[in-house]
């Protein structure tokens, strides 16, 4: 069973996906709210694959993907953000984000892109909508 941990400052985002990945077999190991609380919880947990949002207030998706990266070049980290920007892509990319999901994204599309990534060290693919 695949663990994750899922990172959103939207509180009802994370709880309405903690539930979905419930029932598709996916193990929700630890919720967080904002960058810090990201790298905390993968301090703690070791999960297989990060959900992690980019626009948070303080401490914000770059923070934590940079900061785990540091403490583990080859974790498993999906970067969900509704930014389109070419900027935002460019430093997700540098960072070495293992794929982006863009919202609004379609949820099954979100299962694959977890099982994808944590069967291969995918690095940087993007899910939109369809």
């Amino acid at each position: 069973m695949t663990s994750v941990i899922v990172v959103d400052d939207d509180r009802d985002t994370v709880e309405v996906f903690c539930e979905y990945l419930a029932i598709k077999d996916i193990k929700v190991l630890g919720r967080g709210y904002d960058g810090k609380s990201a790298v905390e919880l993968y301090k703690q947990h070791k999960p297989d694959v990060v959900l992690l949002d980019v626009m948070m207030p303080d401490y914000d998706g770059f923070y934590g993907l940079e900061q785990i990266r540091k403490l583990d070049p080859a974790a498993k980290i999906i970067m969900v953000t509704a930014d389109l920007t070419s900027d935002t892509e460019k430093k997700l990319v540098e960072l070495k984000a293992s794929a982006m999901i863009y919202k609004p994204y379609e949820i099954d599309s979100v299962i694959e892109t977890i099982e994808m990534v944590n069967k291969e060290n995918v690095v940087l693919s993007t899910t939109t909508s369809s």
